[in-house]
């Protein structure tokens, strides 16, 4: 099912209409930690595109990359932006619909157990 995966779905990687694209007219400009590899066109360096490690989600790019994929930055992120900061961390994936989710206390998925009120709240009553 792997060719023909590649060939109708477009959600679990590059597409083999993609993978013809890039190998005709793209130019690899650089890859991230995650794996992520950058594309510009040959002809017009303003057409950038990315081809991610795995499945199509835009949240799995970094900032520095999500800022030269929009033409923000006119180079790749490595060479015109400063060296990270030891503060900062890692950009995580969209955890939406996983195990990984914020739940805050009182959701329905943490148990739904609320804090009790505190007292300070008048509910309305109509007269």
């Amino acid at each position: 099912m792997g060719i023909l995966a590649s060939i109708f779905t477009w959600w679990n990687g590059a597409t083999l209409g993609t993978s013809i694209f890039t190998r005709r007219h793209g130019r690899e400009v650089g890859r991230d930690e995650a794996g992520n590899v950058y594309f510009e066109h040959r002809k017009d360096p303003n057409r950038r595109w990315v081809i991610y490690n795995g499945s199509n989600d835009a949240s799995r790019a970094p900032p520095q990359w999500q800022s030269w994929l929009r033409g923000q930055l006119g180079d790749v992120p490595d060479k015109s932006l400063p060296p990270a900061r030891k503060f900062q961390k890692p950009g995580l994936p969209n955890l939406s619909g996983s195990d990984g989710t914020y739940r805050p206390a009182g959701s329905l998925s943490r148990g739904g157990k609320r804090p009790a009120a505190t007292g300070d709240y008048q509910a309305w009553t109509p007269d």
